[in-house]
C-alpha cells in the first residue's frame, strides 16, 4: 500500500471512529460538565474514578488549586473577598454571606488533610481582611459584628446586607465567622482572633430573648445602629426578618468559648441555654427550619435543607445534647430527604437535594451535607441503612467539578460558596465518617477532637503539633503502615488501614518501623 493509501485510510479510520464516538455520546446523558459513568448495576459512580477515593481526592485537590490561583480584582482585593460568583454578575454582586467562615472551616480541615502551608496562610489572610474590614462601630446598638456583604462591590469594604442594605447584618453569620475565628486562634496563638470572637459573643449574649414560634432568640436581619429587624411590606403584607435556625455557630461559639474558659462564661451558658430551649421547642417539632441565603428577600418564607442538617451533625457530634439525640436526628434527615430530595436521576440510583422550599433545584453542597450527616450517623450509630444512599449523592456531586476546578451549581454559576467553602468540607467529613471514602495510596489525618497547629506529612513519618495534649485522631494511612508513635498510643487496624491516635503530647510523631518492615502500600 502506497504512503497516500495509508495516509486516506486512517483518516478514514478516524473519521469513522469519531463519528461512532459522537453517536455513543449521543446516547450517553451528560451531567453539568461530564458523561454520567456507572457502576455494572447501572448506578452513578464519580466522573474522574470509580474509585471512590481517588475520585474524591482529585476533586478536591481540583478545588483547591482553583481557588488558590484565583486573581485579584481591578482594586487588588482578591476576587473571592469581593464576588460570590465566578466571572458572574461581578459589576454588581458581591460576598456571599457566609463566603468566608465557610471557607475557613473547610480550610481548617482541608489542611490537616493535605499538610499544604498555604491552606493555612489562606485561612489567615481571609480572617485578617474581613476583620478589617467588616465590623460595626463599638458604639452601635449592635457592635463589633461583621456585615455580610460589600454594598459598594470593589470599594473593599463590607458594609450592610444584600437585600436589607447598608448597616444590616445577619446575626446568625456573625456566630459562625466567631467560631471560626476561635479555630483559628487555636491554630496560630494570635489573641486578635479570640478578642474579636469574644466581641461578638458578647453583643449575642446581649441581644438574645426568649424566642417564640415567629421569633428566634436573635433575628435573621437587624440594622446595628437602629436595632431595628428588617421589615417589608408585599401585596398589603408586613413581613419581618425576625425568623432563622441558623444557629449553630452561636452553639459552637459558646462552647469553645465556656471550654476555654475565657469571656464572660456564665452569661454566655445562659444565652446557650435560652437557645437550645428554643430550638428544642420550635424547630425539632415544627420542622419550621427558615432562612439562610443572603439573596432571598425578607418577604419570601423559605425553608432551607442547610439549617436542617447542619444542626442534625451538631446533635450528632453532642448526644450529651438530649435523651432522644437519635429520634430528633433521624426526624430531621427524612424532613431533609422527604422534602428536599429530587428524582431526577433517579434511574443512576441517586436522589440529590434541593436547596430549599423558595428554589427547589439540587445542589452540590447541599447534596453532599446531607450525605456526609447520613454518614456521620451511621459511624456514631452502627446503623449503615443509609450508606449506599449517601455515597451516591457524594458522587453525583462531583460532576459538578470541571477539569478546571470551576465548581459550578447544577445548570447554573460557579459560586464561591456551594463550590468551595460549602463543598470541600463535606467531602472530607465523610472521609472521617467513612475512611473507606479516603484514598488508599495516600497518608492523610481525617479528623481530631482538638485543633491541628501544624502537620508535616514526610516520607516515613508524619508529625503534627494541636492545640490540646488530649486528643484523640483518624489517619487513613495507604503509603506505609506505623510502626512507633511519640507523643501517644495508637491502635492499627491493617484491614482497613485506618490508624487512630491517643495523644497525650500536644506534639506528636508516627512513624514506619525503623527496620522497614512495616508494609509500604504500592502506588
Amino acid at each position: 500500500m502506497s504512503r497516500i493509501s495509508r495516509v486516506i485510510v486512517s483518516t478514514l479510520l478516524v473519521v469513522v471512529i469519531s463519528v461512532s464516538l459522537a453517536a455513543q455520546n449521543e446516547d450517553q446523558e451528560k451531567l453539568e460538565w461530564h458523561i454520567i459513568e456507572t457502576d455494572d448495576q447501572g448506578k452513578i459512580v464519580p466522573w474522574f474514578s470509580s474509585n471512590l477515593g481517588e475520585a474524591y481526592d482529585q476533586n478536591i485537590r481540583l478545588l483547591w488549586d482553583f481557588w488558590k490561583n484565583m486573581k485579584d480584582c481591578p482594586n487588588g482585593v482578591k476576587y473571592y473577598l469581593q464576588h460570590r460568583f465566578w466571572k458572574k454578575f461581578e459589576t454588581s454582586r458581591g460576598l456571599g454571606a457566609d463566603q468566608v467562615a465557610m471557607t475557613m472551616s473547610s480550610w481548617n480541615l482541608l489542611y490537616q488533610y493535605l499538610g499544604d502551608s498555604e491552606v493555612r496562610t489562606n485561612m489567615i489572610f481571609m480572617a485578617d481582611y474581613y476583620l478589617d474590614h467588616s465590623l460595626s462601630p463599638p458604639t452601635d446598638a449592635w457592635p463589633n459584628v461583621p456585615y455580610p456583604y460589600n454594598t459598594e462591590v470593589h470599594s473593599g469594604v463590607y458594609d450592610g446586607d444584600l437585600k436589607a442594605g447598608k448597616q444590616f447584618f445577619q446575626p446568625d453569620k456573625a456566630a459562625s465567622f466567631a467560631a471560626e475565628l476561635i479555630v483559628l486562634y487555636k491554630i496560630t496563638g494570635s489573641l486578635k482572633y479570640l478578642d474579636a470572637a469574644i466581641k461578638i459573643a458578647d453583643t449575642l449574649t446581649d441581644k438574645i430573648k426568649v424566642g417564640d414560634a415567629e421569633n428566634s432568640p436573635w433575628p435573621y436581619r437587624v440594622h446595628t445602629r437602629k436595632d431595628k429587624v428588617h421589615t417589608v411590606v408585599a401585596d398589603g403584607v408586613v413581613h419581618r426578618a425576625s425568623y432563622t435556625t441558623a444557629w449553630v455557630g452561636a452553639l459552637r461559639l459558646f462552647d469553645q468559648l465556656t471550654e476555654l474558659n475565657e469571656g464572660r462564661v456564665a452569661d454566655y451558658q445562659r444565652a446557650r441555654g435560652i437557645l437550645v430551649d428554643w430550638i428544642k421547642a420550635y424547630p425539632l417539632k415544627t420542622n419550621r427550619w427558615g432562612p439562610f441565603f443572603e439573596d432571598i428577600g425578607t418577604e419570601v418564607d423559605s425553608d432551607t435543607e442547610s439549617n436542617a442538617d447542619t444542626m442534625a451533625a451538631y446533635i450528632i457530634e453532642h448526644p450529651e445534647w438530649d435523651p432522644d439525640w437519635r429520634q430528633q436526628v433521624v426526624g430531621i434527615l427524612n424532613w431533609s430527604l422527604s422534602t428536599f430530595g429530587n428524582r431526577d436521576w433517579i434511574e443512576y440510583g441517586v436522589v440529590p437535594i434541593n436547596e430549599q422550599t423558595a428554589y427547589m433545584v439540587p445542589g452540590n453542597s447541599h447534596s453532599a451535607r446531607h450525605a456526609s450527616v447520613e454518614l456521620l450517623f451511621g459511624e456514631k450509630t452502627g446503623d449503615q441503612s443509609r450508606m449506599l444512599d449517601a455515597i451516591r449523592r457524594l458522587n453525583w456531586a462531583t460532576y459538578m467539578v470541571n477539569n478546571d476546578g470551576r465548581n459550578a451549581y447544577p445548570e447554573s454559576y460557579v459560586w464561591l460558596t456551594d463550590g468551595y467553602g460549602d463543598y470541600v468540607r463535606h467531602y472530607l467529613r465523610a472521609m472521617a465518617a467513612l475512611p473507606s471514602l479516603a484514598p488508599d495510596d495516600q497518608n492523610h489525618l481525617l479528623r481530631t477532637s482538638s485543633v491541628i497547629r501544624s502537620i508535616k506529612y514526610k516520607k516515613y513519618s508524619i508529625s503534627y503539633k494541636k492545640f490540646d495534649s488530649s486528643s484523640q485522631e483518624r489517619f487513613k494511612m495507604g503509603e506505609w503502615e506505623p510502626g512507633s508513635i511519640h507523643g501517644g498510643d495508637m491502635q492499627w487496624d491493617p484491614a482497613t488501614r485506618v490508624l487512630t491516635v491517643t495523644a497525650t503530647h500536644k506534639i506528636v510523631t508516627i512513624s514506619r518501623h525503623q527496620d522497614g518492615s512495616g508494609q509500604v502500600y504500592a502506588r
